[in-house]
């Protein structure tokens, strides 16, 4: 007999870009992956620019991921004129209004939503109950404020066990909820569906700047966001524009950690 042959599963493609691996296929096979559990993430432009070399623990969530989501439209274009290659853009906004109509999120219990005040519970449980999904008061946790560096909250990884939610939605704002979604990914004894969107679903519900559609899809949400509050958003996106150099400089390599950069503010 000849010698026998272990087969492996193929790697899913991907597009490494700063060390990351990003997935280029459609929002509809992101969300078939995603069903099958695991950390998503969809890191902005600023926390690629500014938490990616400032921020260890941020940096190792992203690499981490199962899936991460081309959401920078900055970081498309830049890859574009760089290479040549055409990036597929999926932004985390465009995969959630498609998962939101995963017959998942419409089971009674099914979904544990992460919010960052009880402000933004109240206003979260009241749209989803206007729009039919199953939500109650159960179905929520209030995060305390994290620190820097990696993430651990033993309350919460304590109530997804007891509950076991099969959809884990962490609605934190970027540069903290991948950090607590590799947490949670590694301290659970189960494979939930983790999603780190951040503002995507405060820009659906309402509680931010709603962002049509169309502006989504031609990459202008950082606009529109500046539009409606100058004061809190000019800033940030000023920050994103170190992107550029980091695309140019490193391409495919992940860049060096740099001393003094400011972390992205909370999407």
């Amino acid at each position: 007999m000849g010698e026998r042959r272990t087969l492996t599963r193929p790697r899913p493609p991907v597009e490494r870009v700063l060390g990351i691996d990003f997935f280029p296929g459609s929002l509809g096979d992101a969300c078939d992956r995603a069903e099958k559990g695991g950390l998503l993430t969809a890191p902005s432009g600023p926390g690629l620019a500014c938490d990616l070399v400032g921020e260890p623990a941020y940096r190792r969530a992203l690499e981490a991921s199962d899936i991460v989501l081309t959401d920078s439209a900055f970081m498309v274009l830049l890859w574009r004129i760089r290479t040549g290659i055409r990036l597929r853009r999926n932004s985390g906004l465009a995969f959630l209004r498609i998962w939101m109509n995963r017959e998942v999120m419409r089971r009674p219990g099914a979904v544990l939503w992460v919010m960052p005040t009880e402000a933004e519970r109240r206003h979260t449980l009241t749209w989803l109950e206007s729009q039919g999904y199953p939500a109650t008061d159960e179905d929520f946790y209030v995060a305390p404020s994290y620190p820097a560096g990696p993430i651990a909250d033993p309350t919460l990884s304590e109530l997804v066990e007891r509950r076991a939610p099969e959809v884990v939605y962490l609605g934190i704002g970027g540069g903290v909820q991948e950090r607590l979604g590799h947490y949670l990914r590694d301290a659970l004894s189960y494979r939930p569906v983790i999603l780190c969107l951040g503002a995507a679903l405060a820009f659906m519900s309402g509680a931010q700047v709603q962002i049509p559609p169309w502006v989504d899809r031609l990459g202008l949400g950082w606009l529109w966001r500046i539009l409606s509050n100058p004061s809190r958003y000019v800033g940030r996106y000023l920050r994103a524009t170190r992107l550029a150099w980091m695309v140019f400089r490193f391409g495919v390599a992940a860049p060096p950690f740099l001393g003094g950069v400011h972390r992205a503010r909370p999407s």
